[in-house]
């Protein structure tokens, strides 16, 4: 998370988004998962594939280690 935000403030875009992406936050219901509609939610961006893509043992959630797979 702390090469993310130092990417984004040297690139000049600090978008709330962005910044907002923190596993904790994107967890609305703090399940210990996120959903694709709570990922999409923190990252308008995400598309379907990158999430499943990410969804590692294809539960429909990412978790924590997951999630840290789409920011990077």
């Amino acid at each position: 998370m702390k090469k993310l935000l130092a990417i984004i403030l040297a690139t000049g875009f600090a978008s709330t988004a962005a910044l907002a992406a923190d596993f904790t936050a994107v967890d609305a219901d703090q399940n210990g998962s996120v959903t694709m509609e709570e990922a999409k939610a923190a990252m308008p961006e995400l598309t379907e594939d990158a999430f499943k893509a990410a969804d590692g043992d294809q539960n429909g959630e990412l978790s924590a280690d997951e999630f840290a797979a789409i920011q990077g």
